[in-house]
């Protein structure tokens, strides 16, 4: 027989590997021993070119995406035995353990790939997506004030100085030929009208264009115009305009957002982004860190800004510059009896202590901190029992105090010293 990475075929064409329905995942080559490590992942491209290599594989595979094809897809992955007798040869292929390189060439080719098997595992779960990205790397090597050089403009060390960190973002865009061209075209086309439709813009031709502004423009550009710390009303509306929210984020009537999670789930690459939203910005409240990946901030900030240009975009509520709240264009009036779960989903938004910190680090120059003698800037949420839908309001910032003095005046200090060294 021969072996193609997990997916192994005798001369006659029969599965040399048996899936483990026990514990959902693929069993060893021979029965009697245990499991060993599980190979790195490969791109789910060449899974694909790989499992189309082996005529078992290509067969189920053919099957599988014809199961996932039209508005039965559910009941025929629940109830059809072919795409059941498929799902169960796919998974000890090479697909299975696959995944994709954020920004890769390929990225939709092989994000479409990868949920022709994890659609049928997850379809009915509720946000509990895996991430069809590579995996991040922990927070291992973390340098304090890698922003430093960037972050001298973000802050008003010179009271008498007006001061508007999201204006001097804009200023360095334009500086940088490769930012100043995508961003003027994003602007340009989320500001133009579609007389075919009535509509002030094209929400799909501007969700493309901010889409290439993200995935061409350096972050040191893009994530400063999307996240600029504001100390006033002007600053924090700047900020709040980054995206075009008129045409990119607002729509005449807001959804309910288990109706708007239903429509990303269906989208491959919006699907995969919010999952790689969940996995990179979500820690539950017994967690010791704020974020996963030991308080990797950056990885947070990269998947929330990856997660603009899809239905799932979202954007700061208001003009808000101390007490700001994130959400996509949704709501979760009229729930009925999916209230709770509503609010859940909603939450990974507007109550997000992961996201905030990020946002703040990310602002004060501190981004990817861990240093235990002087912790980042954190946030004490506000999650109470008493927390509804009626009333969407932010958690409090807490700031703690050093010595005296509150420590977001020693990250002043600090960046104020450096950038005169």
């Amino acid at each position: 027989g021969y072996c193609l990475n997990m997916f192994c075929s005798s001369l006659d064409g029969t599965p040399a590997l048996s899936v483990s329905l026990a514990n959902g995942s693929p069993a060893s080559q021979d029965g009697g021993s245990e499991p060993g490590p599980r190979p790195e992942w490969v791109d789910c491209i060449q899974a694909s070119d790989m499992c189309n290599q082996n005529p078992h594989c290509s067969s189920r595979y053919r099957v599988m995406r014809q199961c996932l094809v039209g508005k039965e897809k559910e009941a025929m992955l629940d109830n059809n035995r072919d795409c059941q007798a498929a799902l169960e040869v796919l998974l000890v292929s090479p697909l299975y353990d696959c995944r994709c390189k954020r920004g890769m060439k390929k990225e939709l080719q092989c994000l479409q790939n990868y949920w022709t098997i994890h659609m049928g595992l997850t379809e009915d779960g509720d946000m509990d997506d895996s991430s069809p990205y590579e995996p991040v790397a922990p927070n291992r090597h973390p340098d304090m004030f890698r922003l430093a050089s960037i972050s001298s403009g973000f802050h008003c060390v010179d009271p008498e100085k007006t001061c508007n960190p999201c204006l001097d973002a804009a200023k360095a865009c334009n500086l940088n030929s490769s930012c100043k061209k995508q961003r003027s075209s994003y602007i340009a086309t989320c500001s133009k009208e579609d007389p075919n439709k009535g509509d002030t813009c094209s929400k799909k031709r501007c969700h493309k264009a901010l889409r290439s502004f993200l995935d061409r423009v350096p972050p040191e550009f893009s994530q400063r115009l999307l996240f600029c710390p504001c100390q006033s009303v002007g600053c924090a509306e700047r900020r709040r305009q980054t995206i075009v929210p008129d045409c990119s984020y607002k729509d005449k009537e807001k959804p309910n957002c288990l109706e708007l999670r239903r429509v990303c789930r269906q989208d491959p690459l919006c699907r995969s982004r919010l999952a790689d939203y969940k996995v990179n910005c979500w820690v539950t409240p017994q967690t010791v860190s704020t974020c996963p990946n030991q308080d990797n901030h950056q990885a947070c900030l990269a998947s929330y800004a990856r997660l603009i240009g899809t239905d799932m975009t979202p954007n700061y509520v208001d003009s808000s510059f101390s007490n700001w709240t994130i959400s996509p264009w949704c709501t979760c009036k009229g729930s009925g009896n999916k209230e709770e779960e509503c609010l859940n989903f909603l939450r990974y938004f507007t109550d997000n202590t992961c996201l905030r910190n990020a946002i703040q680090a990310f602002g004060y120059g501190v981004d990817n901190m861990q240093n235990k003698n002087l912790p980042a800037p954190s946030v004490t949420a506000n999650t109470g029992s008493d927390w509804s839908a009626s009333t969407l309001e932010p958690p409090f910032v807490t700031m703690p105090k050093v010595k005296g003095f509150a420590l977001i005046d020693y990250y002043y200090y600090n960046v104020a010293c450096l950038c005169k060294l």
